[in-house]
């Protein structure tokens, strides 16, 4: 069965704001207005992703924000600080992208299902994030934008994300005018699965993230490594790839249990194993 532990009481400590109820645990950005990507900030977030990795008391993360704006990308104002050391911040900068780089790949190959709530503007790197999550449910007001090339940096490392979620034509429409979408569009080109009025928005993704954590966090762990690994690969690789994994899968005591529960007409008792 899920594990069902005690709820943890929010801690502030630093930019990210965490607790944790029946297996879910809920990372806020916590530096409004912007919640900008600092490296201080990636480093909490950092922090909290890899403490919980093998942690069974973690079934599902929720990655949400406080005030106005989901996120605002990297910090400029950080940056552009740098402008005065000895090499213009060129070691700052290789630092910031490496770091956020790092983030961005550990929700996607992190073996917990990553939810982001967006209620508010997600831009530049801020998208990036949404993007790198597995689901992200938005509110009505919630907005989307790579706008670099309006400032003179073009949101290279956002398209990463991007293009992996929406196609080529809508993420370079993106990329190319910086102009901002809303809800609405983000869902048409398949950057968010759903859009919910903001007072039902925790709700909603609260929700998805217990249906999700009832699951075998064995199953769900497989599933999602190899869903990303396959869409990497050629057809054929992927075929050869995924019937081993569904192989394993089905050695698996879970998976024993489940088809027999389902046989039976009966609930599964879940072990992760």
């Amino acid at each position: 069965m899920a594990e069902v532990v005690a709820i943890k009481p929010a801690v502030a400590d630093g930019p990210v704001l965490v607790s944790q109820d029946k297996g879910i645990l809920r990372l806020t950005l916590a530096s409004p207005p912007a919640n900008a990507l600092s490296l201080a900030t990636m480093a909490a977030l950092q922090a909290e992703f890899d403490r919980v990795k093998a942690d069974k008391s973690v079934r599902v993360i929720i990655l949400a924000a406080s005030g106005k704006v989901f996120c605002a990308g990297h910090d400029l104002k950080e940056m552009t600080s740098h402008r005065a050391d000895p090499d213009r911040g060129k070691a700052f900068f290789e630092e910031t992208f490496a770091a956020c780089a790092k983030l961005m790949q550990t929700i996607v190959r992190h073996p917990k299902p990553v939810v982001a709530e967006v209620d508010g503007l997600a831009t530049a790197a801020g998208l990036q994030l949404v993007a790198s999550c597995d689901l992200a449910i938005a509110s009505h007001e919630a907005a989307f934008c790579t706008p670099g090339v309006n400032i003179g940096l073009f949101c290279s490392t956002p398209m990463v994300a991007l293009s992996r979620n929406v196609s080529r034509k809508q993420a370079m429409e993106m990329l190319l005018t910086g102009e901002t979408i809303d809800a609405a569009t983000a869902k048409e080109f398949g950057l968010i699965n759903r859009i919910v009025p903001r007072e039902y928005l925790n709700q909603v993704v609260g929700k998805y993230a217990q249906t999700i954590a009832s699951k075998s966090s064995l199953v769900v762990k497989t599933g999602k490594e190899a869903f990303y690994a396959q869409a990497e690969m050629g057809l054929a690789d992927a075929y050869s790839y995924t019937g081993r994994v569904m192989v394993e899968n089905m050695l698996a005591r879970d998976a024993e249990e489940g088809i027999g529960a389902f046989i039976g007409k009966r609930k599964p008792e879940w072990t992760d194993e």
